[in-house]
């Protein structure tokens, strides 16, 4: 399957296994809960680390990277969060198969909000102001998950018309 070259996709280095993997629930729900937290722990660990901070942000980023890849491949992805992944994946492959219009709108509008969340949360964290940085942390959170509802039911649109898409979908 073709993907569009954005940097993320291509920092993330999602093959065909990892993708599968990062169907399974445990990885999705392992990435939310803690990705955003580890980041910005790391980041606000600057200003009393200094350098030594440096590590610490690296392994929130190995972490982000190899969560993918950790967990097993699901025997059931009949569940909202595998699909999220699905409709990612869709997401990410629009430049090769068009998306309804609708869901390209919303889709660019979330990761607007969850974006412009996590850079203020980033540079809240890195100022030490706390609620600031849970705030902004909530809203790109938030945004997130939303988002990854809107994908949800974009694979779902686009499941039915693309076999491809369909087949990743497997039930007990």
């Amino acid at each position: 399957m073709q993907q569009d070259g954005n940097i993320f996709t291509r920092l993330m280095g999602m093959d065909e296994q990892a993708w599968r993997r990062h169907a399974n629930p445990v990885s999705v729900w392992s990435r939310a809960i803690t990705g955003l937290p580890v980041i910005l722990g790391a980041v606000w660990s600057i200003k009393w680390l200094l350098w030594w901070s440096l590590p610490v942000l690296s392994i929130a980023c190995l972490w982000l990277w190899i969560n993918p890849r950790l967990f097993s491949i699901p025997s059931n992805t009949d569940n909202w969060a595998s699909r999220a992944t699905f409709g990612e994946r869709v997401w990410l492959n629009r430049v090769a198969i068009d998306i309804p219009d609708h869901h390209q709108r919303w889709a660019l509008f979330l990761s607007v909000i969850a974006g412009m969340g996590f850079l203020l949360a980033i540079i809240s964290a890195y100022l030490n102001l706390l609620l600031p940085t849970i705030f902004a942390g909530m809203v790109c959170w938030l945004g997130k998950l939303w988002f990854c509802d809107r994908m949800v039911w974009l694979y779902q649109d686009m499941s039915v018309s693309n076999e491809e898409y369909a087949s990743w979908l497997i039930s007990e």
